[in-house]
């Protein structure tokens, strides 16, 4: 699958939040489009400092925003499926 260009993805998500704020999400192809958007910008802040931290010895510093970011990942995800019942169906 070709990637969007970064032109097509804010076109998209400029898109799904219109959806949502106007209740026009029927699908909920926005809510699940914004939700991936979201964990993707935690994912890839876990797969930097992951890199940052091998690229650098597994000094200290790097060790910790890894932990960090590994947390902020995980709670997010914990956040997300603890509320009030609301589920995609992924």
């Amino acid at each position: 699958m070709l990637k969007p260009s970064d032109a097509e993805i804010q076109a998209a998500l400029a898109e799904a939040e219109r959806m949502r704020a106007q209740g026009g999400d029927p699908h909920h192809l926005a809510h699940s489009l914004l939700y991936l958007e979201h964990r993707v910008r935690l994912l890839e802040a876990v797969f930097e400092a992951a890199k940052n931290y091998l690229r650098f010895g597994q000094e200290e510093h790097e060790h910790a925003v890894l932990a960090n970011a590994i947390e902020a990942a995980r709670s997010g995800a914990d956040h997300d499926s603890a509320r009030d019942g609301e589920t995609f169906g992924l």
